[in-house]
């Protein structure tokens, strides 16, 4: 599994492509040969691009879910609507649809920013906003997420 490292600043131009910065391509090269899984995120407007392998290990645990609960089917709907597989083209850029476009209100300048095993990709304006919100009460939710009284 690939861990990404690193905040990126790019355009994207009028057919929805962006030129994936080479310090980025090079994290993704070594170990992407199957191409990515690109969604909605699932919590913010931005968009999320899976490696494949990644995807493929979230779906083995989606599969596990009880499709005979509405609750999971609601679920799983909602998680993959607007899924597409994707490549990295010859000249290093990423084409993202026009709906994913719309969803993550992306204009002209983005963020693709490392989050762990996936990428993110922002609008720049949103991705600066909602990063200067957390900051405001960062350190309560580091202690809460990784501040764990048993270590």
């Amino acid at each position: 599994m690939n861990h990404f490292i690193g905040t990126y600043e790019c355009k994207i131009d009028a057919k929805g492509r962006i030129l994936i910065p080479s310090a980025l391509k090079k994290q993704i090269s070594t170990s992407n040969k199957e191409g990515f899984v690109i969604k909605r995120g699932l919590f913010n407007n931005c968009i999320e691009l899976y490696p494949f392998d990644q995807w493929k290990f979230v779906m083995n645990k989606i599969d596990q879910l009880n499709r005979f609960n509405k609750k999971n089917i609601d679920f799983i709907r909602r998680f993959t609507a607007g899924v597409k597989k994707i490549e990295i083209d010859t000249n290093g850029r990423l084409l993202i649809s026009k709906d994913l476009i719309k969803h993550a209100h992306i204009k002209k300048n983005i963020v693709i920013s490392a989050a762990v095993n996936i990428l993110e990709i922002w609008d720049k304006t949103l991705y600066e906003e909602v990063i200067d919100e957390a900051k405001v009460d960062f350190s309560s939710l580091a202690e809460e997420v990784m501040g764990d009284e048993n270590e």
